[in-house]
């Protein structure tokens, strides 16, 4: 498991009790004792601690004391796994991002929500490497196994191209050949 990283500042006495720690925790820990120096600092891989004042970096904790330290470690690992929750929601697609736990493909400032099943049919399609058939689709994100004929999928693909339309006005993204569907990246 990679060890994340861990920055504290200002609070030399919490850092000299999880320093201790360390070795049982998953996650490096510096020490940062000023303004200057956390400044200076690349703390883009970095969960920051302090007491003093709330900061503007993207994974920051803000603590008060008096806390039981079996607290302060669930309260780190709680903001490790929501930052690392964050880091994997979203995916690009091209010029578009899909948020998986949002629901959304976004492209500049527009939105078209999405259902679940839309959301794993397009990420189904841009993992892989060739068009997709209607039979396969049917078995991998739908589940069905019988060979009964069914317009499931097709049905799912007109309306998610209608919504696609709509918002972005491309008609294009998920694109057909004889063999099945792909993403048309651009």
């Amino acid at each position: 498991m990679i060890k994340q990283n861990l920055a504290i500042y200002s609070i030399p006495i919490l850092y000299k009790i999880l320093k201790e720690l360390e070795t049982n925790l998953n996650y490096n820990i510096v020490y940062i004792p000023n303004k200057k120096k956390l400044e200076n600092q690349d703390l883009s891989n970095f969960l920051v601690i302090s007491e003093k004042e709330n900061f503007k970096f993207n994974n920051f904790l803000h603590i008060h004391f008096p806390l039981k330290i079996s607290k302060l470690i669930e309260k780190i690992n709680i903001q490790f796994i929501r930052s690392k929750s964050k880091e994997n929601s979203n995916i690009n697609i091209g010029k578009y991002i899909l948020n998986i736990n949002s629901r959304t493909l976004m492209m500049n400032s527009n939105i078209v929500n999405l259902t679940e099943k839309e959301v794993n049919l397009i990420l189904y399609l841009h993992n892989s490497t060739k068009p997709v058939n209607v039979k396969t689709l049917q078995l991998k994100v739908w589940g069905y196994r019988n060979s009964l004929e069914s317009h499931t999928v097709e049905t799912h693909i007109h309306r998610l191209r209608k919504k696609i339309l709509s918002t972005f006005n491309l008609d294009n993204l998920i694109a057909s050949k004889k063999d099945g569907y792909y993403l048309k990246i651009i």
